[in-house]
């Protein structure tokens, strides 16, 4: 059992790379590939959110993983960063496009720079790293690439309007660049959380009564814990999901299943 498990969903030696890094799915994902077997290079707008992170990697014994502060919607930066880590690692095996930002901005109050704010954060980050890191790959002939959509890609969430567009973008994207690296054993999918509420989340968007909601259309009736999303990073990013490409996997608690 053990070698089964060790052939099909080790990462051992692999090399992947994470944006968004600091923040909190993508920091239990970051951990979760560290354990697998992974080096990580975890990048994040917030340096001292990686900086930590790092640091408490190195404490459990994980070496040799980079860390940096990045925008990742500026090219310059994605073209530079991305350049350096494949200096220090070679191949690049696994990109989690994690990085991106909501609003809960009204619908008649949104403006064009917050818009394009939102829209930025998920689409162009996930479009540069893409290029640059899926061109790597593909060069290679082998690579997992990983984005973030949402439970509002579609049908789209209430009180997340610019987030919901860009969502949905993603998803589209993540099909589209499946279709196109698949003949060179390049897999492209997406994630779809359900609800892992930060602090944030529930400040700006999960009042009682908003709470009450999502779990009355949540079939397990909780909110998710971080290493349940991780654990289906690891799944995608492993050997075993060597045939899955182009798909928009929910890890939602079956709020996607539900109607009435």
């Amino acid at each position: 059992m053990s070698n089964f498990i060790n052939k099909n969903f080790s990462l051992k030696g692999k090399k992947a790379i994470v944006t968004g890094a600091g923040g909190h799915l993508c920091s239990e994902i970051v951990k979760s590939l560290a354990f697998a077997g992974c080096k990580v290079a975890m990048l994040d707008i917030r340096p001292e959110k990686v900086k930590k992170l790092n640091s408490s990697l190195e404490k459990k014994g994980f070496k040799d993983n980079y860390y940096g502060e990045l925008d990742a919607t500026d090219y310059g930066q994605v073209l530079q960063t991305s350049k350096l880590i494949i200096k220090k690692y070679k191949n690049i095996d696994i990109l989690i496009n994690g990085a991106g930002i909501n609003s809960p901005t009204p619908f008649f109050d949104i403006t064009k720079d917050e818009w394009g704010k939102v829209l930025d954060s998920h689409l162009l980050s996930t479009l540069f790293f893409t290029q640059i890191i899926g061109k790597h790959m593909i060069k290679n002939k082998k690579g997992s690439i990983i984005n973030f959509s949402s439970a509002s890609s579609g049908p789209p969430l209430s009180k997340a309007f610019s987030y919901s567009v860009a969502k949905s973008g993603i998803k589209n994207l993540t099909q589209n660049t499946a279709r196109e690296f698949a003949k060179k054993n390049v897999r492209v999918n997406s994630i779809r959380p359900g609800f892992f509420p930060t602090e944030w989340n529930i400040k700006n968007f999960i009042d009682e009564k908003r709470k009450t909601s999502i779990l009355n259309h949540t079939p397990m009736g909780r909110f998710g814990k971080p290493k349940e999303l991780a654990s289906a990073i690891i799944w995608l990013a492993s050997d075993s999901a060597s045939f899955v490409t182009g798909i928009e996997l929910p890890v939602d608690g079956g709020f996607s299943s539900m109607t009435i």
